[in-house]
């Protein structure tokens, strides 16, 4: 490992130990180069690591403080290496939201508040009768992204929400040269949201595994043709 890889592991375990908790000020540089046996300029590199991955918040003027921690924050650096992703690997992310959106929908039709079950039907019924292309998938994206919001795990729904974001593409050309698939998109939504709403887990998680394999289905069908 290098002298910069030995600082990181050396804050994170503070961190991991408890001896640094979050929105703890890290002490003065000099004073943990110096605790740690590093280099000034080895500490720099490793602040700097850990803040692009949102574990550290270098605040000018003030000091480096350990951020919040939420998972939330955390997986925004998951979603800057999905970004890298290539087309080629669209359906490979399409497969990854079939074995977690279910069970994240299973899990929110247990705990997903009332009022916020009555949300989701009022996002459905703003789409209109004859939704553009644009409009039926950021609406889309939204469903996903309440639901998994009301799953009552943060990681599981920062997880989906990195894996969902990814497949927008697809889902965008789906809607461009499938026809009927706005009819069908909204079927499914509300066969989910009626499952939901029934508190009835096991048919939410089939609906929700019938409409993400819809989806990855027609993929693999272009793909071939």
């Amino acid at each position: 490992m290098s002298v910069t890889d030995d600082a990181i592991e050396a804050i994170k375990q503070m961190i991991v130990d408890g001896e640094l908790r979050p929105g703890d000020r890290l002490p003065r540089e000099a004073d943990l180069a110096d605790r740690l046996g590093l280099s000034r300029n080895s500490l720099r590199e490793a602040v700097r690591a850990l803040s692009l991955i949102h574990v550290l918040d270098v605040r000018r003027g003030d000091g480096t403080y350990v951020t919040s921690l939420e998972p939330s924050l955390l997986m925004d650096a998951m979603g800057f290496v999905v970004d890298f992703h290539r087309d080629d690997t669209v359906l490979q992310f399409l497969e990854a939201r079939r074995v977690i959106e279910p069970a994240v929908t299973e899990m929110a039709a247990r705990c997903m508040p009332d009022a916020d079950l009555e949300d989701l039907a009022k996002l459905l019924d703003s789409l209109g009768d004859r939704p553009t292309v644009d409009q039926l998938v950021e609406n889309d994206l939204e469903f996903h992204r309440r639901i998994a919001g009301g799953c009552g795990n943060p990681v599981l729904a920062s997880l989906l929400e990195s894996l969902s974001g990814r497949t927008q593409r697809a889902r965008t050309w789906r809607g461009i040269t499938q026809e009927g698939v706005a009819e069908r998109t909204l079927a499914e939504h509300r066969a989910i949201l009626h499952a939901l709403t029934a508190r009835q887990p096991d048919v939410a998680r089939a609906a929700a595994t019938v409409h993400i394999a819809g989806v990855e289905q027609w993929l693999r069908q272009t793909l071939v043709e």
